[in-house]
């Protein structure tokens, strides 16, 4: 069994797949913060890992964490010119966030045959443009919802922290909890409908921690789709075509 890990700014997502498990066919899957690393070791202990795939953007220190909790050793996930029908146009390929390249490849294979945009709403949000026949073009990273709102909170005097399950104010708001809320999804909303038009887009891909937050607030002439970890999908099509042997490049 294969373990796919997306170690990211804020959490630590896994997920056990079979190599003839279909996309998002998890046999088991998990997700913990950072402060809650440790439980990982007993989360996996009973799982049979035969290897371990990890994308880490969380830094050295999480790394050397996550791999002395493996019963194998795992490879890491990198960006490639090229990898599982998906081609990388960053001007130096392997500086694309590897998150941001598995998610790319993950959109590619949710939507093929289309141009589309992909937004990645966690602690940063990411927004990257895929061409119809696979390229990726490149995109924005901007702060994410959460972190925007807290900026205004810490930064600003005598403005408040917004609760994480605020409701979403309707119109102008007339109070300033609801006008920094309504400030920072527009925000993140206009990010991403500008990159579908600039992109001419056919679909919007959404998913991260705030997808479902943000998603009311977009005015799209696209088909809006969440999708929950869009990053496991990139690293489980990877893998799969590492193991088909369908690409020359290796994702590690």
């Amino acid at each position: 069994m294969l373990l796919l890990i997306d170690a990211g700014n804020t959490r630590i997502k896994w997920a056990l797949v079979a190599a003839d498990s279909p996309a998002g066919g998890w046999l088991a899957s998990g997700a913990v913060t950072h402060a809650q690393i440790d439980t990982l070791a007993a989360q996996w202990a009973t799982l049979a890992i035969g290897e371990a795939l990890l994308s880490n953007v969380a830094g050295a220190v999480i790394g050397t964490r996550l791999r002395a909790m493996l019963p194998v050793v795992a490879r890491d996930f990198v960006s490639l010119p090229q990898l599982a029908g998906l081609t990388n146009g960053y001007r130096v390929p392997s500086q694309l966030g590897c998150d941001r390249f598995a998610a790319a490849i993950g959109a590619h294979a949710l939507a093929p045959g289309q141009a589309v945009i992909v937004a990645n709403c966690g602690t940063a949000t990411t927004i990257d443009a895929i061409t119809a026949d696979g390229v990726f073009l490149g995109g924005m990273i901007l702060p994410g919802l959460g972190l925007m709102a807290s900026s205004l909170a810490r930064n600003t005097a005598q403005l408040p922290q917004i609760a994480s399950d605020a409701m979403l104010p309707a119109g102008f708001a007339d109070n300033t909890d609801d006008a920094i809320l309504s400030g920072c999804l527009a925000a993140q909303a206009g990010a991403i409908e500008r990159a579908v038009r600039m992109h001419g887009a056919g679909a919007c891909l959404l998913s991260g921690g705030a997808a479902a937050r943000i998603a009311p607030a977009l005015a799209l002439a696209v088909p809006l789709h969440l999708v929950d970890n869009i990053v496991m999908l990139g690293l489980q099509a990877a893998a799969r075509a590492e193991a088909s042997g369908t690409q020359g490049n290796h994702p590690c």
